[in-house]
């Protein structure tokens, strides 16, 4: 049984899959309190939903592309065998991860989108670095910047730990806080090779919202 704030579908607005259409299984609780989170409602909300439950509304969306989310999907052990059924069922899997709790359990066919938490978002410190060992090639990070500090902190963090030459290595400026052009400046004065990325449904929607497609108001 997993704990689920909600399923639906919509456009992904992250990652280097931003822009095509996912189904999201957004489950409740998360460990940290970043100072940015928009997603605070996912910290207790939510409903007890079976592997088989949820299988099912996933296969309704009819999209091979899914992610889980949070709060902080590593939280619950009984993702993993849900994570390897649908692996096994042909889906592409995203798991979007704070960074803070091991990896090591994942099947190593998912796609691992790991949140580096910067200094300026209060959790820093609760960070597995050990988890960058065990990052693969189609793996991604990313960092949410939310001034200059946390852009030259992210910056050494890429250097010491090689993660150019490991997997896809992003940079977002906090929404509202960074301007887009200022921290592809920064990118563009040290020649980084990151992507930098844009919370695009914020873009496309309202701001702090994303279209959602639900089957159901329940989840």
């Amino acid at each position: 049984m997993l704990k689920v704030n909600e399923i639906f579908k919509s456009i992904q607005g992250e990652s280097t899959y931003a822009g095509l259409p996912c189904v999201f299984v957004r489950l409740a609780g998360c460990n940290l309190r970043c100072s940015y989170c928009d997603t605070a409602y996912a910290y207790y909300d939510g409903r007890e939903m079976s592997g088989k439950e949820i299988f099912s509304k996933i296969k309704d969306y009819k999209i091979k592309l899914v992610e889980f989310t949070g709060g902080e999907p590593l939280l619950q052990k009984d993702i993993y065998p849900l994570i390897s059924s649908l692996l096994d069922k042909g889906y592409k899997v995203l798991v979007e991860t704070n960074g803070s709790i091991s990896i090591a359990g994942l099947d190593r066919r998912a796609i691992v989108i790991m949140d580096i938490k910067t200094p300026e978002s209060g959790m820093s410190e609760k960070m597995d670095f050990k988890n960058l060992n065990l990052l693969k090639e189609k793996d991604e990070v990313k960092f949410v910047v939310m001034n200059r500090e946390d852009y030259s902190w992210a910056k050494g963090i890429i250097e010491k730990f090689g993660l150019i030459k490991k997997c896809h290595v992003l940079m977002s400026p906090a929404f509202g806080l960074v301007k887009p052009d200022t921290l592809a400046s920064w990118i563009l004065r040290d020649n980084l090779p990151v992507r930098l990325q844009l919370q695009i449904h914020k873009y496309i929607w309202k701001v702090g919202e994303r279209k959602k497609v639900h089957l159901q108001k329940s989840c």
